[in-house]
């Protein structure tokens, strides 16, 4: 029963030090900037442009709120660390809950700031000519798939030497996902992007598969990275050779003390 509580998670609600709130902000704060500088870029009409823009808005959203959220923002990555344990189940439902609104926020405000023209190029995702929504949902699928496998490496707790250049890491995973996506599926990549220009442009065509895909990948990924390939292994840690030679002169000055006449 003990192990269901701690998977469900719901004692964070009240628990001040779990930093829940704080979190919660966090994670809004995150998909927002998200939404509004990867879309905003879109009026570039560039896919490297636009690829570049959204891996690097990752980058710099991750090294700034990771440290207090763990910097998801994205559902596919909550559902691949929920997948394998990484996360309690309601902080996870409330992660993707903050996301969704953060990113309805930022391409709420980048369609704000832009004029009527630009409104065709404010990042809503859809299938390009010729392109069936079954081998959209295999893009998204793939899309979130490396994504979460390179999270799960990148912030692996036995390679401590990946901790400072992580965000960078994920960045250009995001970068790379939308170089091979934007010209299929506009790339989603990520359930609430995908939602919050759907909201403020009023389209849902297909919509459906910029959510079940990236949350399969990310589950798949999680899975994967965990049960196939295998987390780093810990380093051994060096043998105390000075713990020893310190019991060895203890043992040698209470022998000495022994031996020596009174």
């Amino acid at each position: 029963m003990a192990s269901f509580k701690t998977a469900l998670g719901a004692q964070e609600l009240t628990d001040k030090k779990a930093g829940l709130w704080r979190a919660l902000l966090a994670e809004f704060f995150g998909t927002m900037l998200l939404n509004f500088f990867g879309c905003g870029a879109v009026i570039t009409q560039n896919v490297v442009a636009i690829a570049l823009a959204f891996g690097l808005a990752v980058a710099g959203a991750v090294q700034g709120i990771g440290h207090v959220s763990g910097g998801h923002i994205n559902p596919a990555v909550t559902f691949g660390l929920l997948a394998i344990g990484k996360i309690p189940v309601v902080r996870a439902l409330l992660y993707v809950i903050a996301q969704s609104v953060g990113a309805i926020a930022g391409s709420a405000m980048i369609r704000a700031l832009s004029p009527e023209k630009m409104e065709p190029f404010l990042g809503l995702v859809s299938l390009a000519p010729g392109v069936t929504p079954v081998q959209g949902l295999g893009v998204e699928f793939f899309l979130a798939l490396i994504l979460v496998i390179v999270v799960c490496g990148a912030c692996d707790g036995a390679k401590p030497e990946s901790k400072g250049i992580a965000p960078l890491i994920i960045g250009l995973a995001v970068t790379v996902g939308h170089i091979v996506g934007v010209p299929r599926t506009g790339a989603g990549m990520n359930p609430a992007r995908s939602l919050g220009s759907s909201v403020v442009m009023g389209s849902f065509e297909n919509h459906w598969l910029y959510w079940v895909g990236p949350i399969l990948g990310g589950i798949a990924g999680g899975l994967i990275y965990t049960h196939a390939i295998g987390p780093a292994k810990e380093p051994e840690l060096p043998k105390n050779y000075s713990s020893v030679a310190t019991e060895e002169k203890e043992l040698h000055r209470l022998t000495t003390r022994k031996g020596t006449p009174a």
